[in-house]
């Protein structure tokens, strides 16, 4: 059976609200149920450092008791038949709102091999069949990253909502699930599957410099969320993004050596608590944290 071995060269600081306000009533920890949403997660797609960290912590938090599910975009560089991803129908079907349009969503499925768990992907025709993940192939930033990324967050959380599975904990990586933190305090904050859900976001050094043009407010813009509720988005770049989910995460990670971004996080949230550094076993760090969040 594969062991994951966690990368010790990565190192999380921790941002959180006063630990006051993120108690909630108590919870079996061995049923603590933890949903990951990402960029991309090994062995179906690596390009950057999140694939691996996705990889390994879910199996870890698995194996010390944990409910777990996993949703990435199905990216057109993700072999299906190689990967044995499958449409799930049940969870497929609905439409996404983005802006004025509205656009169908897939859902499809797929085991890790040589372990017990299942990933489910985020599909679209328009956004997700092109092959590539973010750049294309001038290495020109695209357009509409922003629409795919409200897209993710929309249909993450709706997927979620399909399966009838509440998460204790839902941990955000990397920026393109920046809008999820924000989701759930706002238009689903009533929601029976979400109100007691709590919110991680962890940022790593995958910047980009595009500023996205149109109404981006808008197009993030749901019940419940007003404009000044968006104010970091104002900038339409990457450090907006990172702003927005940090703003609303209940914890902010800082992954890697990134000053800058440990800078932005500092000015929005109000306390930093012990670091998670590269020669702690990040496995038992995050565990302990996420029975923080829920105990």
């Amino acid at each position: 059976m594969f062991k994951p071995k966690l990368n010790k060269g990565l190192i999380f600081r921790t941002f959180v609200l006063p630990i006051s306000c993120l108690k909630q009533n108590s919870t079996d920890m061995s049923k603590i149920r933890i949903l990951y949403v990402a960029s991309e997660i090994n062995p179906f797609l690596q390009t950057t450092e999140v694939a691996d960290f996705v990889r390994k912590l879910p199996q870890a938090m698995q194996e010390r008791g944990m409910e777990i599910r996993i949703l990435v975009p199905r990216f057109g560089l993700i072999n299906e038949r190689k990967n044995r991803l499958h449409e799930v129908v049940r969870l497929s079907g609905i439409n996404i709102a983005v802006g004025d349009e509205e656009k169908p969503l897939i859902i499809k499925v797929a085991s890790i091999p040589n372990a017990k768990l299942q990933v489910y992907f985020i599909d679209n025709e328009d956004y997700f069949h092109r092959k590539s993940m973010f750049h294309d192939k001038e290495n020109k930033f695209f357009e509409d990253n922003d629409e795919r990324a409200i897209f993710f967050c929309k249909g993450v959380i709706e997927t979620v909502r399909k399966l009838g599975w509440g998460p204790d904990i839902v941990h955000c990586n990397d920026w393109i699930t920046s809008f999820i933190p924000l989701y759930l305090k706002t238009t689903y904050k009533n929601d029976p599957l979400f109100k007691n859900s709590k919110s991680v976001f962890t940022i790593y050094n995958n910047s980009f410099t595009h500023k996205f043009k149109g109404d981006l407010m808008g197009k993030v813009r749901m019940l419940d969320i007003e404009d000044n509720m968006l104010g970091h988005l104002k900038t339409a770049d990457y450090e907006g993004f990172i702003k927005l989910g940090a703003q609303w995460a209940d914890v902010v990670n800082v992954a890697g050596d990134g000053k800058k971004l440990e800078g932005l996080v500092k000015k929005i949230k109000e306390k930093k608590v012990g670091a998670i550094e590269k020669d702690d076993d990040y496995a038992e760090s995050f565990y302990n944290l996420y029975t923080d969040l829920v105990g």
